[in-house]
């Protein structure tokens, strides 16, 4: 690789690549600063271009459950790429990863693979339209579930981060049955509506775990009007525990989208659900969805080695260390006279510079407008620490965190405050 710093490298990517991103948060453009460009990671860390190790709480935004370059995920790497690293026709991974999926996720029949959480969310929002023979879809304000353009409207993360309430090149055609809502309130619905697509625990406008009730409630008016309920899961889908976010609140929907942690670093999506919806898909439905590189062997081998290597034992630890990080770091923080709110969903973990606790995008836009968390990101990065570019965002503890290395961030935020407090 040609040498170069953080600067060089950044300046030369500007030149042929957009914006010298591939995703517009790495710009730093709600932070400040030049990007960080990424050489290697091993577990917690990361180092950059000009030599600077981090610890990494961004883990690829959740798609790092084992730490960078676990040695069981390079090693089926190794084993598949070995064997061929894409053939556009079935493989024996792609259905033992499905097996694997389906296994652990109770009342998904049924698994389809795609290349990303984007194709995820647009192919399952096709499949329960084509179900339903329905148009009008129900989606909750600050919720992303990726770039298709259905779903941009009232989208939070990278298109929050940049301001943007949607997106130039959206026809109005494309959200005219897009119908936007808040969060954590339960809309009325109608015949129309073909389905309800959520996160069931936001970590797209920060992290925003559902009210009591809320969930239980979409389920209800969905099977009131025969909507079909979506669940995103594509960042709480092998997160928070081997059945995700349906099994930790007791609500089944119809359909899931995955992505990020099945992949084990690789890229890909999948979107499944009852044998009967899924039955609709083409070959042996009237609904079409492809892809050439869809259960790609590279991907599935990644994703098995990861699922394979943990169990509930290991997710339960993971999130009473994440408890104890959020605890410490609420503290670090506020003793600097910061008023901020540090939730914690099993392992996720998120930072709000607010007074009170969010619960909605509204109360989340509020908190991101404060400008605090640009300087709180950038005094940590200073000490070593990488948090995701962006306020909305949430942080990634994963299993190669330990508490000495979340000690250590702990004890760098109360400076990284201090400073900020201080101006």
């Amino acid at each position: 690789m040609t040498a170069g710093g953080n600067r060089a490298w950044f300046d030369r990517a500007r030149q042929v690549i957009p914006g010298g991103v591939d995703s517009p948060v790495r710009s730093f453009a709600a932070v400040g600063g030049t990007p960080y460009t990424v050489v290697r990671g091993e577990g917690p860390y990361v180092w950059d271009a000009d030599g600077r190790r981090y610890v990494d709480l961004v883990q690829s935004y959740g798609a790092v459950l084992l730490g960078h370059a676990h040695g069981a995920v390079t090693a089926a790497l190794a084993e598949a790429a070995a064997a061929g690293t894409t053939f556009g026709a079935p493989t024996p991974g792609e259905v033992l990863l499905a097996e694997l999926v389906t296994g652990a996720v109770e009342g998904c029949e049924q698994v389809r693979f795609v290349s990303s959480g984007t194709e995820a969310a647009m192919s399952a929002l096709r499949l329960a339209r084509g179900c339903t023979g329905r148009d009008r879809v129900v989606k909750f304000d600050g919720c992303y579930h990726g770039h298709a353009d259905a779903l941009l409207a009232g989208a939070g993360s990278g298109a929050a981060t940049l301001g943007l309430p949607g997106s130039a090149g959206v026809p109005a055609g494309a959200v005219a049955d897009t119908l936007v809502v808040p969060y954590n309130v339960v809309p009325e619905l109608d015949e129309r509506v073909a389905c309800v697509v959520v996160e069931p625990v936001a970590a797209n406008m920060g992290l925003v775990a559902p009210a009591p009730g809320f969930l239980e409630g979409l389920r209800r008016a969905c099977d009131e009007v025969g909507a079909l309920l979506v669940f995103d899961e594509v960042i709480t889908g092998f997160r928070l525990g081997p059945g995700g976010a349906a099994a930790r609140y007791g609500v089944r929907p119809d359909l899931w989208c995955f992505g990020k942690v099945i992949g084990g670093g690789l890229p890909v999506g999948a979107f499944g659900g009852r044998r009967e919806v899924m039955a609709v898909l083409a070959p042996d439905g009237p609904v079409y969805q492809a892809g050439t590189l869809s259960g790609n062997p590279l991907a599935t081998a990644a994703g098995r080695a990861v699922l394979s290597s943990v169990g509930p034992a290991d997710y339960e630890a993971l999130a009473g260390r994440a408890r104890r990080f959020g605890d410490g770091l609420a503290g670090a923080v506020g003793a600097a006279g910061l008023a901020v709110q540090v939730p914690v969903v099993g392992p996720l973990v998120g930072i709000f510079f607010a007074e009170a606790e969010v619960g909605d995008y509204a109360a989340a836009r509020a908190s991101a407008s404060s400008g605090r968390y640009a300087a709180f990101f950038t005094a940590m990065l200073e000490r070593g620490v990488a948090l995701a570019p962006g306020p909305y965002e949430v942080l990634f503890p994963g299993m190669a965190h330990d508490e000495a290395v979340l000690d250590e961030v702990v004890a760098l935020s109360a400076e990284a405050a201090a400073a900020v407090a201080g101006g």
